[in-house]
């Protein structure tokens, strides 16, 4: 290893764990298109265009919920466990026993779901669990539960794994951090490089996300064994929240770790830390936490200074991301030279996607529109802008560099262009993320209200257009699967 801060590793320091990353991100494609085939059976069911009984449907919901957030989170630490392997050594072992922890999870989960009949829904929300009205049982809940619990310890181990390596490289969290740098005390050139600075914090918040939702989980598990265990439902609540809230987030920025190191190749300049990137990122660091109770915006007992805080907040969450990570590769895009693939043009999507899913996300997050949006389709509409047109993505792109084709020793890295097939697949792609979503805030600025598993004919309309784009989102995840699974067949031979 190099002493240079911010130098990478060998390569033998971290390509023995490669093939596992790969396993991983073949696990996520084939699990994102299972939970996309799910949203096409929900939005056809809504539009009367199939029959599905009530109680199967949420059941489907809760499996799509869960399985999409645990997806991105998986995709999104693999990305990170990966660029970070170039920075410092990693342990394999740790990142074995998060997969298998995830994977037993799962288990639980689709167990709970689809043997124990459980359909309360991604977000556990305190008593339903307890409050079925007979359609599951306790142990479903408490196996459901059980699930979360291990695939969150699985994600507590990677993230202590990451952090202890880059406090002991970078010297200790602000060093990883680049606060030297942010606060006027260091040099650009000896700051760490963006991938270090985006695994630390995210792994900083994700980290406090988790134990706070294992404190929920376990009160909740608690409660279904002992009735009489009480648990506050306001408090409840919020510990809910801010952990799904800073899960998800951690999803997408850990895997914007894979913009910060893929696309300089392709751009042939370097993606610098500056003294603006540092700060930008420590303020997503307080962010992140401080903003979850824009969720409880129609919660009447939060006590005020907490929902101004939400709105406040959400307000400006957008400005590090569009600032720092959207404005930035604008620039790099200008100024280079840059010759399209399939990878390329999926991270720049990501990015795009992420930072458009902003706006009505913030709008969402100011009271006054709340109190009508909150409980409409504009709400799934703003996180499926974030996930499918956001971290899926990145994630579709990282798997697309991971298996991209070699180039001849002259050639820059980003040569092949984006044509044929590629061109028709990435075309699909966006075509029909960007209607499916716009279906769901048409439907929101409509009153149509989600998680109904049974709509009026007057919200037809969006509904069946939805499954049409849903259709083709797909088609084109479809491809870029099987493409990424033929070439590692062809190699594994």
């Amino acid at each position: 290893m190099t002493t240079t801060t911010g130098a990478m590793l060998p390569e033998a320091a971290y390509g023995p764990q490669e093939g596992a990353v790969k396993l991983t991100m073949l696990l996520g494609g084939v699990v994102f298109l299972l939970m996309m085939i799910f949203g096409l059976i929900m939005r056809a069911a809504q539009g009367g265009m199939i029959a599905v009984d009530p109680a199967l449907f949420y059941q489907i919901m809760t499996a799509h919920g869960a399985g999409m957030v645990g997806t991105a989170g998986l995709t999104g630490a693999a990305i990170l466990w990966y660029f970070t392997g170039r920075h410092v050594p990693l342990l394999a072992g740790v990142y074995w026993a998060f997969l298998g922890l995830f994977l037993l999870g799962v288990v639980c989960i689709l167990a709970a779901i689809f043997l124990g009949g459980y359909a309360g829904a991604w977000t556990f929300l305190y008593p339903l669990p307890a409050l079925s009205g007979g359609l599951w049982g306790p142990g479903a809940s408490v196996l459901f539960l059980l699930g979360y619990v291990s695939i969150g310890v699985g994600f507590l181990l990677l993230h202590l794994e990451v952090m202890r390596r880059l406090m002991a490289r970078y010297g200790g969290i602000g060093g990883a951090l680049a606060w030297p740098l942010a606060f006027g005390k260091g040099r650009p050139e000896d700051a760490p490089p963006p991938a270090v600075v985006a695994a630390m914090a995210s792994s900083v918040f994700n980290t406090l996300g988790i134990v706070v939702g294992a404190a929920v989980l376990v009160a909740s598990i608690v409660n279904l064994l002992v009735p009489g265990f009480a648990v506050d439902a306001l408090l409840a609540k919020n510990m809910i929240f801010f952990f799904g809230h800073v899960f998800i987030n951690a999803s997408i920025y850990m895997a914007v770790i894979a913009v910060y190191e893929i696309l300089p190749e392709y751009l042939g300049k370097p993606w610098k830390t500056t003294r603006i990137f540092a700060i930008a990122w420590t303020v997503v660091l307080v962010f992140v936490l401080a903003v979850y109770p824009h969720h409880l915006l129609q919660d009447v007992p939060m006590p005020g200074w907490a929902l101004a805080m939400g709105q406040i907040v959400s307000y400006f969450s957008g400005i590090p991301l569009i600032a720092v990570t959207a404005f930035s590769l604008i620039v790099y895009l200008r100024a280079a030279d840059m010759r399209w693939d399939m990878a390329a043009a999926l991270l720049v999507l990501g990015v795009a996607g992420w930072s458009v899913g902003s706006v009505p996300a913030i709008l969402d997050g100011m009271i006054v529109v709340n109190k009508v949006m909150h409980n409409t389709q504009w709400v799934p509409g703003h996180f499926h802008i974030y996930l499918l047109l956001g971290e899926v993505a990145m994630a579709f792109g990282f798997m697309a560099w991971l298996v991209r084709r070699p180039l001849a020793a002259d050639a820059r890295p980003g040569a092949a262009r984006l044509s044929g097939l590629d061109h028709g697949v990435f075309m699909a792609y966006v075509a029909g993320g960007a209607g499916f979503v716009l279906m769901f805030l048409v439907s929101g600025a409509l009153s149509v209200p989600r998680r109904w598993a049974v709509h009026v004919p007057d919200w037809f309309l969006q509904d069946r257009l939805a499954t049409l784009f849903a259709a083709m989102v797909i088609g084109a995840a479809l491809i870029i699967v099987l493409r990424y699974t033929a070439v590692l067949a062809r190699r594994a031979e």
